[in-house]
Parts: structure tokens; sequence; C-alpha cells
């Protein structure tokens, strides 16, 4: 600030006693007008000179003030004489509140004001205040005390005024906090509302879902019994105890029998994906030579369009055997290859199994040179009792099952079925986790989310990996579940009822027998400020069995250090 206090010299005035005072301060009010500051800060300085002033002369020393103008401030410099006290006392406080800056000076005894001056306003040059300053009548102490009541009535009229905008516009808030609550009163009436009519209609739902896969069932149940007569009738009529027949009787009976099989392997399908929507269907997995299943495959399967058409397998030396439910995994690649010997009417349809070493999968790719499926129908091929219309599909028998039931399986398993095609062909490829054998890297595993679902889709992708794994809908079951069995990790959702995942880890924080479990968080949560206490945090939006293994793996490591 030592730099900004120079300035050319406006005028001087020696202070000895209180006229002088008055004098100095009707001289700074002046001053402060010819240089262009507005009322309020002609006040500011002029009152400023007032409280130094008494100051000076309650030390009984005389001073000297100077008026300065500088390149877009006014400077005040009040020299003291030997004998006064130059410290920062109240009067020199009050006065720099009341002006831009202010500095002491001891070693010469100098106070320094300074007041800023408006940019971007024409105000006159030093010569012209001089000459402003020149002709000013010598102010007297009643002149100076008139003057001091006219500004302290403006600016009491000015608070006045002030005081009453201010009260008026405390009502306009009040009036408009009134109104924003009301509303905001009424839009959570409404959201409580729409939640509720939400819950009805989500529970209609899971009822009307409930009641389609228990007709699927009963229905399935109820028909296998007269189909499975059926055909135990026909086989007796065609087989060699049964009376002979003429050619004609043993082709219907023969079209019977075909028909009575082909409707029950839709009503196996269809229970079984009644079971898959139930979430009902349970792996039981063990070690599967695949080696022998795909020889199995390649021996039992036969073209149904043609005779130039080729099965051939192909097993990688790496994949020679998983730990899976092989019942399950039969039932994929009967599927996937029956389908590719259907749809191909000349050509190849090769089985193919290799390990996926950076993924840890196993991988099942079977590839044809059919008719293909169209690029808009690669994912509609999945939903059931869906069928590519073509020639072909015509021709052939087939319910639309096949692929979403496979699909549903893969899942079930833990791993995914995803399908590409082009006009030379279709190649479906199986992902499933790799075991090497049966013993599984963790005890036990707690979930805790109320996403059913998620769950359960967690629950798949940890087959094979974890001993045993424990479920919760929210985080006070979730203390009750590990109060009783503590599991070697937890995975835990942010967002739960009664108890959220952050309150959870900061309960299990606090309990000697939890505090050790790693905690892993998986969230749909965008907020980058996760809780301290996780050790691993991974996104729910596509999340796959091999990024989840990997984040358990971190998150055991991270608490192994």
């Amino acid at each position: 600030m030592t730099g900004e206090m120079a300035g050319d010299e406006l005028i001087r005035i020696r202070v000895v006693d209180d006229q002088d005072v008055f004098a100095m301060r009707k001289l700074g009010r002046e001053v402060a007008e010819a240089s262009g500051l507005d009322t309020q800060d002609q006040i500011r300085v002029a009152t400023a000179l007032s409280e130094i002033g008494r100051e000076v002369l309650s030390e009984g020393a005389a001073a000297s003030a100077a008026f300065l103008l500088g390149h877009d401030n006014l400077i005040v410099t009040i020299d003291l004489s030997a004998m006064a006290d130059l410290r920062p006392t109240d009067g020199v406080t009050l006065a720099g509140r009341l002006v831009d800056a202010i500095e002491l000076d001891p070693a010469v005894g100098r106070i320094t004001m300074l007041k800023r001056l408006p940019a971007g306003r024409p105000r006159p040059s030093a010569e012209e205040i001089r000459a402003r300053l020149t002709k000013l009548t010598p102010a007297t102490a009643l002149d100076e005390l008139r003057q001091q009541n006219r500004e302290l009535a403006a600016t009491l009229e000015e608070v006045l005024q002030l005081n009453t905008e201010l009260q008026e516009t405390n009502q306009g808030v009040l009036a408009l906090y009134n109104q924003l609550s009301e509303e905001l009163e009424e839009t959570n009436r409404g959201v409580v509302a729409l939640y509720a009519e939400l819950d009805g209609k989500s529970a209609q739902l899971r009822e009307a879902s409930d009641a389609k896969n228990r007709f699927w069932a009963t229905v399935s149940h109820e028909l296998r019994t007269p189909l499975n007569s059926i055909i135990g009738l026909v086989r007796l009529l065609v087989g060699p105890g049964g009376d002979p027949l003429v050619e004609e009787q043993l082709h219907q009976i023969q079209l019977i029998g075909s028909s009575a099989e082909t409707l029950l392997s839709l009503v196996s399908e269809l229970l079984d994906m009644a079971k898959a929507e139930a979430g009902r269907l349970a792996p039981q997995p063990s070690v599967v030579d695949l080696v022998a299943l795909a020889e199995r495959m390649r021996m039992t399967l036969r073209p149904t369009s043609g005779t130039d058409v080729t099965l051939s397998v192909k097993v990688s030396e790496k994949a020679a055997e998983l730990f899976v439910d092989e019942v399950m995994l039969t039932r994929i690649l009967r599927n996937l290859l029956s389908n590719g010997l259907k749809f191909t009417e000349e050509g190849e349809v090769r089985l193919e199994v290799d390990l996926d070493a950076g993924t840890h999968e196993m991988v099942f790719t079977v590839t044809d040179t059919g008719i293909g499926v169209p690029e808009e129908h690669l994912e509609r091929v999945f939903e059931e009792f869906f069928q590519v219309p073509g020639p072909i599909q015509v021709r052939t028998k087939g319910t639309g099952l096949g692929l979403p039931y496979a699909r549903r399986l893969a899942q079930a398993m833990g791993g995914s079925l995803q399908l590409s095609s082009s006009s030379e062909g279709t190649t479906a490829v199986l992902r499933l986790p790799h075991r090497y054998d049966g013993t599984p890297v963790i005890g036990r595993v707690l979930i805790a989310d109320d996403d059913e679902e998620f769950r359960a889709a967690v629950r798949r992708m940890l087959t094979g990996f974890a001993a045993h794994i424990d479920e919760a809908p929210d985080g006070l079951v979730a203390l009750e579940a590990m109060a009783a069995n503590p599991p070697d990790l937890a995975l835990v959702d942010l967002l739960m009822p009664r108890l959220d995942g952050a309150a959870l880890m900061q309960r299990m924080a606090d309990d000697p027998r939890l505090r050790e479990v790693p905690v892993l968080v998986v969230t749909v949560a965008t907020s980058s400020q996760y809780p301290r206490e996780a050790d691993t945090v991974i996104s729910k939006h596509g999340l796959r069995r091999e990024s989840l293994l990997e984040a358990i793996r971190n998150a055991l490591g991270h608490r192994d250090e």
C-alpha cells in the first residue's frame, strides 16, 4: 500500500484546537466532493478526520494535515508533533473502518489515510481542485455542527428507508417461503402417492409373474402324464409284441408318436423356463471331462437339412476339464449344435473349446456356415417363442424356447451366451467361469443388497468361487447374519432401506469381530465420496463375473497387505 500513498498536494491545514478540527472536517468533505466521491464517502472521510483530530487534541499535541490527489485515490496525511504518542487508538481504528486503508508510521509521527476514487468518472485536476478550495470561507464550529446534524438527519432518513425496504423484502421472502413450503409439501404428497402406486404395480407384476410361472409349471406337469401315456401306447402298437399293422396304419401311428414326443419336448422346455424364471435352477457342479462330452455330442447329433453338412469338435489341451453342472452344459451345447445343424444346408458346424486365461473363463464357440441371423434379430432370438422368419424356419420344427433357455442356463452357472452372425453363418459364444478343481477360493460371502434379482445374479457369478453365500435385503439383516456367521468378505450396496451401506460399514468397523472383514462396495451411486471402510468399489452397470471376481481378489489382497 505504501506505493499508493503519493500524489499532488491540494491543501494543507494546521490542527491545534477544536476550531481546527472542525475546519479539517469541512475541508475533508469539500476535497472529497471535488475529487468525485459520492455523498456517503464524503461523510466517511469527514468523520474519519474528526475521529483522528480528537485523538490528536486529547494527547495535547499539534498536527498538520495535508490532502493529496493520487492517480486513482485521495490521500490525507496527518503529521504529529514529536511529543505525540502514536499508537492504534479507538479513534484510529474507527477511522480505518471508514476509509480504504490507513497506515501509522511512528518513526516520523505520521498517520496516512487512503480513499479510492470511483473508476470511470471524470474528475478535475489537482490545479482545478486547489482553485476551488481557495474560494472556501472559514468554517465555524456552529456551521460545522449544523452540517453534521444535516448529515445525521440524511443518514437517519436513509436508514429508515433501508429498514422499510428490508421489512418489505422480509415479507416477500416469508411469503415465498410459505409458497415454496406448500408446493414442496404438495410435491412430497405426490411422490408418496406415486411410490405407493408403483409399489402396488410392482406387487401386481410380481403376482402376475408368479401366476404365469405357476400356470406353466402346473400345465407342464399335467400334460406330461397323458403325453407319456400316448408315447408308451404308440411304442406298444409299433413294437415287436403288437398286432401286425398295415403300412398306412403304421404311418399314422408313427405320426401320432412323433407329434406326442414333440409336444412332450415343448412341455419340458416350458417347465424348465418356469423354473429358470422362478430362480429355482440350482447348478450342481462337478468335474466334467470336456473331451468326452464334445465327442458324445459329435456322435449323437446328426444334420437335419442334408448330408452335405459335417459336425466337428476340437477341445484345447488347456480345456480338458471344467468344474460345472454337466447336465446344464450338455443342454446348452446340444441346443446350440442342433440349431447350427438345423439351419445349415451345406458346409460345417464346428464346436471349439478353449481356455481364456485373461478372464479365467472356459469359452465354447459354435460356428456354422448356415443362413445366419439378421442383425436386427440377434437379441430377439433370446425372447421366448420368437423365431426368425424365413423359408427354412417354416420347414423346420421349433418352439422358440431353445436359445432363451440356453441363456438362462448359462446365467444360472455364472456365465454368458452371446450370438453374432453374418451372411456366411452364425457364431454362438458360451463363456463359463473356469475352476481348475472343486475347491472354492473363499469360504463365506455375504451379499447385502435390497435388489433380489441382483443378489440372485451375484450368487450365480460366485458359483464354485465361494463355498457359502448368505444374502441380506438391508443393513440390519446383514448385521444379524454376520453376527451368526461372520463372512470372509461382504458385498455391500450403499443404497439400502433401514440401514444403508455406509452405516453398515461403520457398524462393522466398530465391531471387533467384523472390522477385519473385507468390504466390496457394489453400487449404482455416482458419487466418488465412498466410505473409507470400503476396500474396493465396483459399479453394478454391466457387471460381469470376471470383473466381480477380480474385485473380490483385490479386496482380499488389500486386507492381506
